[in-house]
Order: structure tokens, then C-alpha cells, then sequence
């Protein structure tokens, strides 16, 4: 697993590139008279340990001492913030806006109150021209409290228009707050459990997402009440396994940023996100044409300065694109070539471990996982799947799961009947306790049963009885999940004709191009 200090100021520190480590120094500098800071020390020792460690550290500063720590990495970590707000603030809208704040509160207190409106003035335009209507509340809220306190005369009508304005706004905000909301629930229930398990889930879900739905929200009009609706509706469809609804609705979150063109640069995060999601939806629909040519705009947006200037837009694309591209390894059937990947996709894992989420990572091992598994390595596959399940964590329950029966198929595969017995009834177990347990995989369990039993001769009958049976949970949205984890008909049909699962799957690939 990468590595995971929760040190925050050494992580901020790793962050750093080198003409923002040298901005710092010389912005410490000119701020202090003393050039033996220990601030400066403390992020030399920083800068050149690989993981962090206080005993080491200390040691080797002997000038700083235990108690004077916590101290100084607090000055230090509000240094860096400090230094990286100079360079940083004519690219970011929110900084920007902030400082017209600023501006406008500097006049109120000097008494210019009509230069203070002035400036209000020119931070409401530049809020409307970006769509951050928490800037507009903001600043409607001073300019009432300027107005209430002070004739100023700025203009007739002053208090009707202010309060119009302030009802509109407080309309949209409520309305974004509350699609915001729904978006981020639905997406933590996915992210908590995965996708819809059974009827009592679909229900549950369906009854959440109905109550919580804004009569309001099909007339938004905004960019980020459309962008919240759009994103409600796609973590609904994704967790129902609706593939279809899904792609419409990353579509439409895509394809907002066409309509709001100046909102790629303060939004960035959220279009690679979208692109990422749709990516993922062509791939959920077998559209390998679509996910190629939509990988290829994702790459030439990768070279975009809103990308390669920014540590955090550069890390999420690095992570979307290797998945895509494995994902499209999968479709094609060629498992060996996405293997040539796994030691870049390792080096990315190591070098932005600090920033990575379990989740992610635990995803990016499943797919490597199943390029092994796939291309007849099971061993290799074993050893990524251990990984998730070694890992503790309550992300992802139907992860753990399916890494779980992966995991079991591949030792049967490897021939290791003394474990096998174990394995099924822990994965049983498992599985039952997480209420996973799907007809399909009850199916499965089954069969890996009476395999012991059965002769190596007589395997492929019985292989074949298998994959009649899950045939018919193809089309059952119920079942549907456990073909999207794990692609079983093509294992089971490997088996059948002796030859690896990416032959199969490599197979079915002309025949969809034909």
C-alpha cells in the first residue's frame, strides 16, 4: 500500500515543487531578521525525509527541541500557506474574489463607504461572470449592512433592488444546497457500499432519492444547480446499474462545460471528473469505439495548462486516464498489453501515495488483478487481490466482496484444492454477512462444492451446465452486478474451450466490430 502519513505538514511540504520550496525560503527570509530560522530548518528536515518520522527527525536537529515542536510546525505550515498564496492568486477565482472582499471591507473601515459599494460592485460582476453565488450572498449581505447604516445615496430604489437581488440569490443557493446534498449522499452510499445489492436497496434507494428530490430542480438554471441535478441523476443510475441513464446524464455533466466555457478553468476537478465518469460509462455499455475516442480528447486535455500547472488536476487525470485505458484493455481482449502498464501505474501509485484515497487505489489493484487473472497469471493476480483484502477498511463492501470470490476462482484455477474448502466457506461467510449473496454467485459457490468431486474428465460438462444457468441472470437487473465485478461467462467459457479469458473476451471484441 502507499504511503499514508497524516502528518499534514509533512505532506504539504512533499507537495511542494522546487520554484515553490525556493519562493518560500525567500519569502521567510525577507519576513524575519534572523537567518538561522528554525522554521527553515524544520522544512529541510521535511523536504529530505522519504516518510516521516519525529524520533529521527529530532535527532538529527538537535537545535529543535520536543517541546518547541509543535510550535514551530504550526508557523511553518502557515508560512507555506502564506508564500503559496503569492504566486498562486491570479488563477483562482475564489482567491480573487476573497480579495475584492478584502478591498471592500479595507474602505468600509477607512469610512469610504461609496468606494467600498464601488468595489462590492466589481466583485458582483465578477462573481455572475464565474456563477459563485456564495460570493454574491456575501457581498448583498454587506451592502445591505452599509446601506441600513449609512445614507449614502447611491442610488433610487436602493433597498427594492437590493432585496430582490438577495431573494434571488438565496433561491438559487437554497436550491444548489440541497442538489449538492443529494448528489454527495447518493455518492457516499456508492462509495459505502457499491452497487444496489437486492430489492430492499433499489427500494430504499428509490424512496431516498424521491423525498429528497427538489420540486424544483428540472427548471435550474444555473450552471451549479445543472451540474448538482446532473450529477444526483447519475449516481442514482450508476448505483442501479441503469448504464444507460448513467451515460446520458455524464453526458449532460460533460457537456455543461461546452455551454459555460469560462467555468473549465474554475471547475477543472469537476469537468476531469465527469470525463472520468463518462469514460466509465462507455466502457459500462461495451462502447469501445466511444471510450477511445473519448480517451483520446481526455488526453489532449491532459496537456492543457489547467492540467499540467495544477498538482491536484494533474494527479486525478493521471488516475482516470490509466483507468480508461485499462478499461479499454478489458474490451479489446487485450489483457497482455495492459499489463505493460502495471510497473507505470506502480510508480504513479508510489509517487502520489500521500494523495491517492484508499478507494482508488484499492480500485486500481482490482483491475490489475483482473488483467492477471485474465491472462492466465493467476498467481500475480493472487497477490493483488491479498492486498485488498489485507486492507482494513470499510470502503466498499462489494469490492471486498468480489476480491474475495476472485480470489477463490484463482486458486482453483492454480489447482490448490487443500485451501479451497476453507476459502468457500470464509468467502460464503463473507459474502452472507455483507448480504452480497447473489443468485449468480450462489450459483458459483455451488459449483466450486461439487467440483471436488467431480473428475478432471468430467469437468467441462459440468462447466457448461454452469454457464447455461447464469446465462439466464444476464438481463435480471438484480443479478446484474456480479457480471459487472466479474466477468464469469467469459471464465466460464474459457474453460470450455481451454484457452485463456482474454481470448474469449478478445473473440466477442471482432464479432461486436463486425
Amino acid at each position: 500500500m502507499p504511503n499514508r502519513s497524516t502528518d499534514a505538514l509533512f505532506q504539504l511540504v512533499k507537495s511542494l515543487e522546487k520554484s515553490e520550496k525556493r519562493n518560500f525560503k525567500l519569502y521567510v527570509k525577507r519576513n524575519s531578521s534572523s537567518e538561522n530560522l528554525k522554521t527553515i530548518q524544520l522544512f529541510d528536515a521535511l523536504d529530505k525525509m522519504v516518510d516521516y518520522d519525529e524520533r529521527v527527525m529530532l535527532q538529527k536537529n538537535k537545535s529543535i527541541s520536543k517541546l518547541q515542536l509543535s510550535n514551530i510546525k504550526a508557523q511553518l505550515y502557515k508560512q507555506i500557506l502564506s508564500s503559496l498564496r503569492i504566486i498562486r492568486d491570479e488563477n483562482n477565482i475564489d482567491i480573487q474574489l476573497h480579495e475584492q472582499m478584502d478591498h471592500a471591507r479595507i474602505l468600509y473601515n477607512k469610512g469610504l463607504y461609496l468606494q467600498s459599494l464601488k468595489a462590492l460592485e466589481r466583485l458582483k460582476d465578477m462573481a455572475r461572470s464565474f456563477n459563485q453565488i456564495t460570493y454574491l450572498q456575501q457581498a448583498l449581505f454587506f451592502e445591505k449592512k452599509i446601506e441600513v447604516l449609512y445614507i449614502t445615496r447611491s442610488m433610487q430604489n436602493r433597498a427594492e433592488q437590493l432585496g430582490q437581488e438577495s431573494d434571488a440569490v438565496n433561491a438559487s443557493l437554497t436550491l444548489v444546497n440541497r442538489l449538492s446534498n443529494l448528489s454527495l449522499q447518493l455518492y457516499g452510499w456508492y462509495i459505502q457500499h457499491g452497487h444496489a445489492r437486492n430489492e430492499k436497496d433499489l427500494k430504499g434507494l428509490k424512496f431516498f432519492f424521491e423525498n429528497s428530490f427538489p420540486p424544483e430542480a428540472p427548471q435550474a438554471k444555473g450552471f451549479y444547480e445543472k451540474l448538482y441535478l446532473y450529477q444526483s441523476y447519475c449516481w442514482f443510475a450508476f448505483i442501479r446499474l441503469d448504464f444507460l441513464q448513467y451515460y446520458r446524464y455524464c453526458q449532460k455533466w460533460v457537456d455543461l462545460f461546452t455551454s459555460y466555457p469560462e467555468m473549465l478553468a474554475v471547475e477543472t476537478a469537476t469537468y476531469i471528473k465527469g470525463m472520468h465518469n463518462l469514460m466509465g460509462a462507455h466502457f459500462d455499455l461495451l462502447n469501445h469505439e466511444k471510450l477511445g475516442e473519448t480517451i483520446k480528447q481526455f488526453e489532449k486535455f491532459a496537456r492543457h495548462k489547467l492540467v499540467t500547472q495544477n498538482d491536484n488536476n494533474r494527479i486525478l487525470t493521471y488516475q482516470y486516464l490509466y483507468t480508461a485505458r485499462i478499461n479499454l484493455y478489458f474490451l479489446q481482449g487485450t489483457f497482455n498489453k495492459g499489463l505493460l502498464m502495471v510497473p507505470h501505474l506502480e510508480e504513479m501509485l508510489k509517487e502520489y501515495g500521500l494523495y491517492l484515497d484508499t478507494h482508488r487505489v484499492l480500485i486500481f489493484y482490482y483491475k490489475i488483478a483482473c488483467l492477471y487473472f485474465g491472462s492466465g497469471d493467476n498467481e500475480k493476480a493472487i497477490d493483488y487481490l491479498n492486498r485488498i483484502i489485507n486492507q482494513r477498511s470499510d470502503l466498499r463492501s462489494d469490492l471486498q466482496c468480489y476480491s474475495r470470490l476472485l480470489h477463490l476462482i484463482a486458486h482453483y484455477e492454480l489447482g490448490n484444492f487443500d485451501l479451497l474448502e476453507y476459502l468457500i466457506k470464509s468467502v460464503y461467510r463473507y459474502m452472507a454477512k455483507m448480504e452480497n449473496l447473489s443468485k449468480v454467485e450462489e450459483e458459483i459457490f455451488a459449483f466450486l462444492r461439487q467440483s471436488f468431486h467431480v473428475g478432471a474428465h468430467a469437468l467441462k460438462p459440468e462447466f457448461e451446465k454452469l454457464l447455461n444457468k447464469l446465462k439466464k441472470y444476464e438481463d435480471n437487473p438484480l443479478e446484474r452486478r456480479a457480471f459487472a465485478y466479474l466477468d464469469v461467462i467469459s471464465w466460464l467459457e474459457s474453460k470450455i474451450h481451454n484457452v485463456n479469458v482474454q481470448d474469449v473476451v478478445r473473440e466477442r471484441y471482432f464479432k461486436r466490430r463486425k
